[in-house]
């Protein structure tokens, strides 16, 4: 991937954030989902009184791409203000293994701090689609 494929990525991801909905953690986060079509589908965190029902960023970027067709997907960028960049939960690296685990992650704070590596090495021995004899 081009490094300035990878800095659209991460502007909007930290843009996407901008838009959370955290009025009970206040943490913040942003997603940034590139479809190997090369359309780039944005998410960020929702949360609920309810906290079951809150969703992440990453899931909600997933789920808008899969709802408009996308299934196999290239890199996400995911965009926190903490000191150390924010990983996916365990929920979203479990969901995002749907869709393959050669997905590249690429983790950043608003201090420029950035982590790259694979959601394979984030989930190793993953349960997925070929668990079910569907792969």
């Amino acid at each position: 991937m081009e490094e300035s494929q990878k800095q659209t990525l991460i502007e909007t991801a930290i843009q996407a954030r901008l838009k959370a909905y955290a009025p009970y953690s206040q943490y913040r986060v942003g997603a940034a989902l590139l479809g190997k079509s090369g359309r780039i589908y944005s998410g960020c965190n929702v949360e609920n009184a309810s906290f079951g029902a809150t969703i992440c960023a990453e899931r909600t970027a997933a789920v808008k791409a899969v709802s408009e067709g996308e299934k196999s997907f290239q890199a996400l960028v995911v965009a926190t203000d903490g000191q150390e960049p924010g990983a996916p939960c365990g929920i979203c690296r479990q969901f995002l293994a749907e869709f393959g685990l050669d997905l590249i992650l690429i983790l950043v704070n608003l201090n420029g701090k950035k982590v790259e590596t694979t959601l394979a090495q984030y989930l190793p021995g993953a349960f997925g689609p070929k668990n079910l004899g569907n792969e």
